[in-house]
């Protein structure tokens, strides 16, 4: 499986995803990463039902994740690989996938977070999720819209 872009985006599959990210990566497939959207019923639904025509998509736990990753069967797979949060997104690497870039596209403000851009709001077990990230070499860059500019993440949760 070829890895085409790594999004975190809490509201998974919409408008900019379906319409613009999907052109811009190329992608074939995409998968939304979530234990609890994969145990959502409605929620997976209708994620599914806003996949953009000619693209498959699927809502799977972080588990099928990382064997669907691991599987040959799915060789062909060029995936957008959509996540809520930088936790879910550490335990897909520490399952053994290689991921090398996440871009961060919007994280919604919630009782205990600190927002750090217009469309990002982080907490303590966010910031440490991004920190063991980038120790691991990973890009972490924000950017809402495909034609913003990168913004690099660790400089924008410093003294955090």
């Amino acid at each position: 499986m070829e890895i085409s872009f790594v999004r975190i985006d809490d509201r998974l599959i919409h408008g900019q995803v379906a319409t613009v990210w999907v052109k811009e990566t190329k992608c074939n497939k995409i998968i939304a990463v979530s234990d609890e959207v994969a145990a959502d019923t409605l929620r997976k639904t209708l994620l599914l039902q806003v996949s953009p025509p000619g693209i498959n998509a699927y809502v799977v736990s972080i588990d099928k994740a990382i064997e669907a990753y691991n599987n040959p069967k799915y060789a062909d797979f060029k995936t957008l690989f959509l996540f809520t949060n930088p936790s879910d997104v550490l335990r897909v690497v520490e399952g053994g996938v290689p991921i090398k870039s996440v871009n961060v596209g919007g994280m919604c403000y919630k009782e205990g977070k600190k927002q750090i851009t217009g469309a990002v709001s982080v907490d303590k077990q966010d910031v440490e999720a991004f920190r063991k990230l980038h120790e691991k070499g990973i890009e972490l860059e924000i950017r809402k819209v495909a034609s913003d500019p990168k913004v690099n993440l660790i400089s924008k949760i410093q003294g955090l």
